[in-house]
């Protein structure tokens, strides 16, 4: 149905576009005033003056030309001549914009949702047309009728009172309600598809597939000191288990000191509303501190927290490639559900207080750690019946200890060496000693406490930590508001790999009593 309407409107508009035939020629009848001319009457002719006009019979002598009123005759080049062509032939809108505006609403109202959404972008006519309410409302009422997806808002539940005139709506209410009750349902059903929980990482199976399904992509916006945008396209996406690393690397980079700030948005790229997006994150350079984390023969990374790696050409100010990491917990909704300016505000579920627990909240916990790369896993871990006593809460900090380094049983070693790939428009290299960490800490209730994807770097230690192996002991250690990270490395020289001896992780009393309710 839809194809035949498109279909119908196409071949309308191919015989408002045909030329017409040339008339005969017939001598054309005085015509007193001014009106507007008619096809065919905008090109200058032999009884017509360069504006249109019509000539006067009555000769006249030769005058000094007036500025204000007299065209005198001038030769043009081709360009004028063209332009002045141009612009006195009918133009193909004014057949469009002659037809009586009910004639227009009546042929646009044989098209589907999605055509005439399309068709209002053509010109300011059409999108006034496009935009009428009744036709909108026709639209609504055929496709959904009374049983539909509502969102929860004032505006909205008006329609749960009895029906009222559509001019009484305020102008493009149908309109905004089709489309809010199609994206309804289209949330309704991906979050379906995202409440299949994995036991193992306490996160939706199907969230790389939703943002797949979804054509979600993320795309940056960079700023410099002038106040001058670019917007960059995402170059590459690396998916894993709990994460999804993004890179872009091509296009114009501004100098990196003079960046000003740098915002991430989730857009989708078939999304009826273009030019929507779902502000993430946002960076200013001057209160978000950089910090040097690696480099190798061709460019040097710099660290911006939470997750943005920029990799600059050492010995210069160019930026070669940005990349940053995302965690797969609430990462569909973050991507989608923000606005452009405000990120997408999450709603915590707090466990009732259980009173009879004198270290509620401090035990029950499981833990999904992973080191990985843009392209390989160094190392994944799960760990369960993590828990802190009360009289080991020191400095603000409750303590999880992972693999603990007095149990030899526990330590693990790394599959490979820890580096970071990257790659730039035309090069590509890795940093050796730098890779990503993806923490998923789970409370008792299995569900969602800290969720971390950063990069990470290994530090030479100062002081042997350890007198069970026999090599150069490293630390690798992470810090933000909610907590700590906190490794421990020991390289060995002979199988050539890392040993990992200890992880503990710190959470900040303040989120665990915030999340429990408690006082610790």
């Amino acid at each position: 149905m839809a194809a035949g309407r498109g279909e119908f409107f196409r071949s309308f508009l191919e015989g408002l576009d045909r030329k017409p035939a040339q008339p005969a020629p017939v001598r054309r009848q005085p015509v007193r005033g001014r009106g507007k001319p008619g096809p065919g009457r905008g090109q200058a002719g032999p009884w017509e003056g360069p504006g249109g006009g019509k000539r006067r019979s009555k000769r006249r002598p030769k005058a000094a030309p007036s500025p204000d009123h007299s065209f005198p005759e001038a030769k043009t080049d081709k360009k004028t001549e063209d332009s002045i062509k141009v612009n006195s032939s009918p133009s193909k809108e004014n057949f469009v914009e002659r037809m009586p505006a009910e004639i227009l609403i009546k042929i646009l109202s044989y098209l589907d949702a999605s055509s005439l959404f399309c068709i209002s972008h053509v010109s300011k006519l059409f999108h006034q047309l496009a935009n009428d309410d009744v036709m909108w409302h026709k639209i609504y009422m055929s496709e959904f009728g009374g049983q539909t997806w509502k969102p929860k808002s004032v505006d909205d539940a008006a329609l749960k009172d009895e029906p009222v005139e559509v001019a009484d709506r305020s102008a493009g209410h149908w309109k905004k309600m089709y489309f809010r009750t199609v994206a309804g349902q289209e949330l309704n059903k991906w979050r379906r598809e995202l409440r299949d929980i994995s036991p193992f990482t306490g996160l939706p199976r199907q969230t790389e597939w939703v943002l797949r399904n979804l054509n979600v992509s993320w795309e940056l916006t960079v700023r410099d000191r002038l106040g001058r945008e670019i917007r960059l396209q995402p170059s590459r996406a690396y998916f894993f288990e709990s994460s999804v690393i993004v890179r872009w690397s091509e296009g114009s980079f501004p100098r990196y000191h003079h960046i000003s700030n740098i915002q991430l948005h989730g857009v989708r790229k078939d999304a009826l509303k273009p030019g929507w997006c779902s502000l993430i994150l946002k960076l200013d350079m001057k209160t978000h501190r950089a910090r040097f984390i690696g480099k190798d023969r061709l460019i040097k990374l710099t660290l911006l927290s939470p997750g943005f790696i920029i990799g600059t050409w050492r010995g210069q100010n160019s930026i070669a490639f940005i990349m940053v990491s995302l965690h797969f917990h609430r990462l569909v909704e973050k991507s989608l559900l923000g606005s452009p300016v405000c990120p997408f505000s999450e709603t915590v579920d707090r466990p009732a207080v259980d009173g009879s627990d004198p270290e509620f909240g401090l035990h029950g916990y499981t833990l999904h750690f992973v080191l990985h790369n843009t392209g390989t896993e160094i190392m994944s871990g799960h760990f369960r019946q993590l828990f802190c006593r009360t009289v080991h809460i020191r400095h603000g900090l409750v303590e999880l200890k992972a693999i603990n380094r007095a149990d030899l049983s526990q330590h693990r070693s790394l599959s490979g060496g820890i580096k970071l790939p990257w790659k730039s428009e035309e090069l590509e290299g890795s940093v050796e000693n730098c890779c990503i960490m993806t923490l998923t800490l789970l409370d008792e209730f299995q569900k969602p406490f800290w969720c971390v994807s950063a990069p990470i770097c290994i530090t030479m230690a100062e002081k042997m930590l350890t007198f069970d192996y026999s090599g150069e002991h490293f630390l690798m250690e992470y810090q933000n508001p909610d907590g700590q990270v906190k490794m421990t490395l020991v390289w060995l020289k002979e199988q050539k790999q890392f040993f990992l001896v200890s992880l503990t992780v710190y959470v900040s009393v303040f989120k665990v009593n915030k999340h429990f309710s408690t006082e610790y």
